[in-house]
């Protein structure tokens, strides 16, 4: 059965892709997108103060956000540094949580041992405070967050939930270039479903970050992720205007650096076919890592060993992630050429005989032949398939994918 949204999947591509003047419109016509950030403002480093609350090796602070409905807001943040000689400037990660979650001190944690500087913040206008570990919506957050999005398409721009944790991510960025012990230039941003949806979008509109890794989340949400239901339970105007504002695809093509992938086969909420259709668009490098049955969550979308890698890649001229280059069949016959720096110790074909919607497809894992000298891998497609793609692992766990491929009747 075909859903509903998808009959006019033409007219919304039409409206995401459309001029980047934005009007708030109750009219029935979904406007236009991008949304506009004042970006001279937001380039400038918040105001901070500590929040009543630490945790080892992390300091808990609050920045002033946005105006929302015409108050000030301030946004609940860990902020941490590493161990460093004195003098020496550290790269640095933006950290966009998930879903009903908050900001995590463990993974800022993480970012620290190894080397970075880090931030994490709440976009759900959540705080902490002392001797209440668990988040507490804050009176001056600004809007409340994720599903509550969808009924907000009608408010002015500036009340609106993405308007403001899109700015929070921007305002964190500036608050961890103004550090005198962060180098501005090697600063990346990460982020979990919801937050990997943030990163998509924050990555279109902040040319400063050196490189974005969306861990599961992705754009063209009308067409096939677990929202589509919710789009139909609002009806096609208000599902329309939230796609043509808010939907990643619209600032995807914006988004200029290199940028790493991260998801699984059978995420439920970020889907393959949309997830694809994704990372097509940014004109940037691009690097995928598509996991077989990779669970979602945290702390499952904070270590993947390949955002580490790729951070490192990108700041210190590591040892690069492995890429397929080309990638083709002939008849039951499927090849990928590749490009690998990093010494491997895996190839494998995944496939499925399965249609309909991805994450209930079975999937098949089995080892493709890895030639290194020619840099080839090759595979003979079981009878049936109907969906395919490659997947490499290297010396250091970290896997690189191809595209996957449908093929037809």
């Amino acid at each position: 059965m075909i859903h509903p949204l998808l009959r006019c999947s033409a007219a919304l591509l039409c409206l995401l892709f459309a001029a980047p003047a934005v009007a708030d419109d109750t009219t029935g016509a979904p406007p236009a997108g991008p949304v506009q950030w004042d970006l001279e403002a937001l380039d400038k480093a918040p105001h901070f103060t500590d929040a009543p609350i630490s945790e080892p090796g992390v300091r808990g602070i609050f920045f002033d956000g946005l105006s929302w409905k015409g108050k000030p807001t301030r946004v609940f943040a860990w902020l941490g540094l590493p161990d460093r000689a004195a003098g020496d400037k550290v790269p640095a990660m933006v950290l966009v949580h998930g879903g009903g979650g908050t900001a995590h001190a463990r993974w800022v944690r993480l970012w620290n041992q190894r080397g970075y500087a880090a931030i994490a913040m709440d976009t759900c206008g959540a705080g902490m405070a002392a001797n209440e570990p668990a988040q507490k919506r804050l009176e001056d957050g600004g809007p409340p967050g994720w599903d509550a999005s969808f009924t907000q398409v009608d408010l002015p721009i500036e009340d609106q939930w993405q308007y403001h944790a899109v700015a929070d991510i921007v305002l964190a960025h500036s608050l961890l270039r103004s550090l005198p012990e962060v180098d501005a230039e090697r600063i990346g941003l990460t982020g979990i479903s919801w937050g990997g949806y943030l990163t998509c979008i924050a990555a279109g509109v902040d040319q400063r970050f050196k490189f974005a890794a969306p861990v599961y989340g992705c754009g063209f949400l009308g067409e096939e992720s677990s929202w589509t239901p919710t789009f139909e339970k609002i009806g096609s105007r208000v599902a329309g205007k939230w796609l043509a504002l808010w939907d990643p695809a619209v600032y995807l093509p914006q988004a200029k650096m290199p940028m790493l992938w991260v998801s699984g086969d059978l995420d439920v909420s970020y889907r393959l076919g949309s997830l694809q259709k994704s990372y097509r668009l940014p004109p940037g490098e691009r690097y995928l890592a598509i996991r077989h049955a990779m669970p979602h969550g945290h702390p499952p979308g904070e270590t993947p060993p390949e955002i580490l890698a790729f951070a490192r890649q990108i700041n210190s001229k590591d040892v690069p992630l492995a890429r397929m280059t080309v990638q083709g069949r002939d008849g039951r016959q499927a090849w990928v050429q590749f490009a690998a720096a990093a010494p491997l110790v895996k190839s494998q074909l995944v496939s499925t005989k399965d249609l309909g919607p991805w994450h209930k497809r079975e999937w098949t894992v089995a080892d493709a032949d890895l030639d290194k000298t020619t840099a080839r891998v090759t595979a003979e497609l079981p009878e049936g398939t109907r969906a395919f793609y490659f997947i490499l692992v290297d010396a250091r766990d970290c896997v690189a994918s191809s595209e996957h491929v449908e093929i037809g009747p």
